[in-house]
This record gives C-alpha cells, structure tokens and sequence, in this order.
C-alpha cells in the first residue's frame, strides 16, 4: 500500500487498513448513543485515515504504523464536528480539551484482527 503524507485521507475512499472485527466498550457505546453518534461514520474516517484529534506527533506515528504494521489510534470527540484542514485551529481547539470532553478513541491492533470503540478511560 502506497504510503501518503501525514493527515491525508484517500481521495478515492477505499480503505487505508483493514479494521479487523469490530467491538466497542460499554462506555463508548453509551456515548455514541447520548450523542447521536453512528458508529459507521466514525469507522468510515479512521479507516480512510483521518485520524480525527490526534496530534501531529501521533498522526505521524499511525502513519508510520501503516508502512510498519504497528497499531493505529484515531480520536474523535462527539457529536462529530469537522475542524478542517486549518493546522492551526485544530491545535487551538486540542489545547481547550478537558476530562469531560466526548472524546472516543478507535484503535485497530497492529495485526489487524480487531478494531476498539472506546473511551480514554476504558483503555
């Protein structure tokens, strides 16, 4: 698979990595719930490769994950609310997190086999 830079999704919407079986926490259940928040929607844009709040730093590594085989975390705070492409604004709005925040985490192992829905908590 074709490496692309960090913080690039796939223009043509096939799958970056395979997702594995799919699980999800109670907690992260319960919030995708409370927030009216499809499970789908959040598959589509991890698996596609935008890796929602992450930081650079961590956004590189699921990058490198995917030339490597290593694990692959995107975060993703609900109700889903597109930031964009504006740098910036984006490190603005991850310094204003908070514990109560909304955030759901999807890790897919570095095997493959399996792709979490959860909360940070439950990790």
């Amino acid at each position: 698979m074709k490496k692309l830079p960090s913080g690039h999704t796939k223009r043509d919407g096939a799958p970056r990595f395979e997702l594995g079986r799919v699980v999800a926490t109670p907690g992260a259940l319960e919030l995708m719930h409370r927030t009216n928040s499809h499970p789908l929607a959040l598959l589509a844009l991890h698996v596609s490769g935008d890796w929602g709040e992450c930081c650079a730093e961590d956004a590189q590594t699921n990058e490198d994950a995917l030339v490597h085989g290593n694990r692959v975390l995107s975060v993703y705070r609900l109700p889903l609310k597109r930031l964009g492409k504006d740098a910036a604004k984006k490190e603005q709005t991850l310094a204003q997190v908070d514990e109560d925040d909304n955030r759901i985490w999807l890790i897919t192992e570095a095997n493959r086999t399996v792709t979490t829905l959860l909360l940070p908590e439950e990790y």
